[in-house]
């Protein structure tokens, strides 16, 4: 478990060979003012769920990184279900998203 929890810490810190950093594997999809990018990366025989939602306000852009449990057999599935899962987030968290 705790190497687990290791291996997330790191991959979303940036660390290791995969990461959210990776490029994103489709464009962004803009919904209700934000754009998600989907960044799946490859884990444990998967493709991880795990993206960027951005949104553009007076300031500059902000961004938040978004992993889940989440894993898929293709690289473009896990694609597909993190624009779902970002949308979620939106959907529940709007802008406080951000904070």
């Amino acid at each position: 478990m705790a190497s687990m929890l290791k291996d997330l810490w790191n991959r979303f810190a940036g660390g290791g060979n995969a990461s959210v950093h990776e490029e994103p594997a489709a464009e962004a999809v803009e919904y209700k003012g934000f754009r998600i990018r989907p960044a799946p990366y490859s884990a444990k025989g998967g493709f991880q769920t795990a993206g960027v939602i951005e949104k553009d306000f007076e300031s500059g852009m902000k961004e938040y990184r978004f992993v889940r449990a989440e894993t898929h057999p293709s690289k473009d599935e896990a694609a597909t279900f993190s624009v779902t899962k970002g949308k979620q987030i939106i959907d529940e968290q709007g802008d406080r998203v951000f904070r």
